[in-house]
């Protein structure tokens, strides 16, 4: 079904412009998607079976007054910064892109590099058989999803363990190096909207949810390390106790000096060099 309206007419979308989209069902991703603003409810045409509800007043707004550059945006897999006019749902299109449909191509050439990867890196998970991964990953377009935006942006994920109780293969971000498409960001969501100004692009909890993906804890970034030399130049945000975060912190970690180090910063502070690793179950 084309030009399927996004439920709600401006009010009911929501008066706070970090409204999130709450509701995305089926969308399937189409190169002809254009976007109008008719009678106080924006449609989508180019989407198949969609349902979008909540959605902030900011989004509708910048979506109907520049469509060109917000069509350019959605289909370049949203691994842009966000358009400076379109600051406050950032959130809104991750939700959307978390649904997005790989086409064929695109599964075949990244089951091609996560082939390549796990066979040259055989270390990080002896025992384990490619083709019985293969077969969970063509099981799972959600999960496969999740594993192209690592890849997109610079992850490099590979298989690091299985789970014999669920049947399920782990895999970690294991670039040599925090992931660049990551970078320069901060801890979280409340801690972005909570920054007055020089805002960074965007936030590692907010990303990760929409790549359907999870943080690397510390234990996980730790077992991480003993697969190899990793964050020797950058540094990556690990998933926060929430009674550190509660008091304003985010913690952090690297490699320096062969030792793997635990820092603290800012929730709200960001760096060039620090991004964050990921991890999925599949």
């Amino acid at each position: 079904m084309r030009n399927k309206e996004l439920a709600g007419t401006g009010d009911r979308l929501g008066d706070s412009s970090s409204e999130l989209c709450r509701s995305v069902n089926g969308l399937a991703h189409d190169p002809s998607l254009r976007f109008s603003y008719p009678q106080s409810r924006l449609c989508v045409t180019g989407f198949e079976n969609l349902s979008v509800e909540g959605c902030g007043t900011n989004f509708a707004r910048w979506a109907r007054s520049n469509r060109d550059e917000r069509q350019d945006y959605i289909t370049s897999g949203a691994r842009k910064p966000y358009p400076s006019r379109a600051k406050g749902w950032g959130t809104a299109v991750h939700k959307i892109m978390a649904n997005v449909t790989l086409s064929k191509k695109q599964r075949e050439d990244l089951l091609t590099e996560l082939k390549a990867r796990f066979e040259k890196n055989m270390n990080r998970h002896a025992g384990v058989e490619w083709d019985q991964v293969q077969a969970k990953l063509e099981a799972d377009a959600g999960k496969l999803r999740s594993l192209n935006e690592m890849e997109t942006t610079g992850g490099e994920p590979d298989v690091v363990g299985h789970d014999e109780k669920t049947g399920e293969y782990i895999f970690y971000d294991c670039a040599a190096e925090s992931p660049k498409g990551r970078r320069s960001i901060c801890y979280d969501r409340e801690a972005l909207d909570a920054r007055k100004e020089n805002k960074p692009k965007d936030c590692a909890m907010g990303m990760a949810a929409a790549m359907g993906v999870e943080l690397l804890t510390e234990e996980q970034y730790r077992e991480l390390q003993k697969l190899g030399k990793f964050d020797t130049k950058t540094s990556s945000w690990v998933k926060t106790p929430s009674a550190i975060r509660k008091l304003g912190g985010a913690l952090f970690c690297d490699r320096r000096y062969d030792t793997v180090f635990l820092y603290h910063n800012g929730a709200d502070s960001y760096y060039a060099a620090r991004g964050f690793r990921a991890w999925v179950r599949v």
